[in-house]
């Protein structure tokens, strides 16, 4: 059985490196030699500072996890590509196999589950380019299943095209990833760019609340021919102070009280800046953007759903293929020594899926093409009859021969 390379010492050195903020100094030119780093191989920079991101603001968090989710939680089920003995016996040894499975966050292994968290880490490649799990093979009872441990992307270079694993922290070149050991996911990496959208949020919204900081109450000047040190003047102090400005003051002359605004005149940039990059967020992860198609025709709503649908079926059909290549192919040849006969598919969750595939059928049928039992039953999730199995529609199926 394999056991896994990310040790405990490597884990120490993780611990340190988090203890220390990605985006604390984050300005446009750090986060450009990151972004170029990371296309040169040096992944580690770029992916902290996605990292962070990613669990420090507002709506990256929301949008992200909300991507990550829709393609997980409507399961899974094990297709056979032909009607034969070794399609069903494929099909059971990954059915197996995926029931048994363990996921689990190698840097903090608190975060434990079965095939959803499995689908959430893969898909933590649509925000950072790839994702990668550590393949720990366990013999079982009934055939093999598997530990799958996700590492994260600072733990990689690419420096020659292929991700290989950085034994030591400072480390420049890494060490080749075990053929069959490990699985990676390759996405879009739209955090690239919602990295860019959040550094030009940040410095409008930094600056928006050093603003209402200093502009928040207006300070106060207050003016009395009292001369100084007098009860007069005393009680002319008391009554500025009074009003809790940070800014006031007290001069001579006639007794009165005057707001000094510093505020400037018209709209502030700041909030449009904000809401601009907060709609490229939400644009980058989920395809569209509620708030602005909305005030069209008010069908906002339901274009965000068919965007949002089409998403998580692509999102389930990259798990998909990830899956079937890289995992159900070694496991069936190591197992049987025999071609895969049977897939794996994520259900997307799309409701009007069964809907249209039953139209597809019945239209097929009305049309003449003959259509395989098998397949049908498959496709619809219904099980195929035993002899003692008492039967749906036989009595009207009988009365109508008779």
């Amino acid at each position: 059985m394999k056991t896994t390379i990310f040790s405990s010492t490597r884990w120490r050195e993780a611990q340190q490196r988090t203890r220390f903020s990605a985006v604390r100094q984050l300005s446009p030119e750090s986060l450009a030699r990151q972004l170029d780093a990371f296309h040169a191989g040096d992944l580690r920079g770029a992916a902290l500072t996605w990292e962070a991101i990613e669990r420090r603001d507002d709506v990256v968090q929301s949008v992200a996890a909300k991507r990550k989710a829709a393609a997980a939680r409507h399961g899974w089920e094990i297709l056979t590509t032909e009607d034969s003995p070794t399609a069903r016996r494929h099909q059971e040894a990954l059915t197996a196999f995926y029931r048994q499975l363990t996921a689990v966050n190698a840097l903090d292994e608190n975060e434990r589950g079965g095939f959803q968290l499995l689908v959430r880490q893969m898909l933590d490649a649509i925000g950072k380019r790839y994702a990668v799990h550590e393949l720990v093979w366990q013999p079982t009872p009934d055939g093999m299943t598997a530990e799958f441990r996700f590492v994260p992307l600072w733990f990689f270079e690419n420096r020659t095209g292929r991700l290989r694993f950085l034994e030591q922290e400072h480390a420049l070149e890494g060490r080749a990833l075990e053929q069959n050991g490990w699985m990676i996911t390759v996405g879009p990496g739209v955090m690239e760019a919602c990295s860019i959208a959040y550094l030009f949020k940040s410095l409008p919204l930094r600056d928006w609340l050093v603003y209402c900081e200093r502009n928040g109450m207006p300070g106060i000047k207050g003016t009395t021919d009292a001369p100084p040190g007098s009860a007069e003047w005393e009680a002319a102090r008391e009554a500025v102070e009074s009003f809790g400005a940070e800014f006031h003051a007290l001069m001579g002359r006639g007794t009165e009280l005057e707001a000094i605004h510093m505020e400037t005149s018209g709209t502030l940039p700041y909030p449009q800046l904000v809401e601009r990059m907060d709609r490229a967020m939400v644009v980058l992860w989920r395809g569209a953007d509620l708030g602005t198609i909305s005030r069209g025709a008010g069908v906002g709503a339901s274009l965000q759903q068919e965007e949002s649908d089409l998403l998580a079926e692509s999102d389930a059909q990259l798990v998909s293929e990830v899956l079937q290549t890289q995992v159900n192919r070694p496991l069936l040849r190591s197992l049987f020594d025999e071609e895969p006969r049977a897939t794996i598919e994520v259900r997307a969750g799309r409701t009007t899926q069964p809907e249209r595939d039953l139209q597809v059928y019945r239209l097929a049928w009305e049309m003449g093409i003959p259509l395989s039992a098998h397949d049908f039953r498959e496709r619809f999730h219904l099980a195929e009859p035993t002899e003692e199995t008492a039967l749906i529609g036989d009595a009207k199926g009988a009365q109508s021969r008779g």
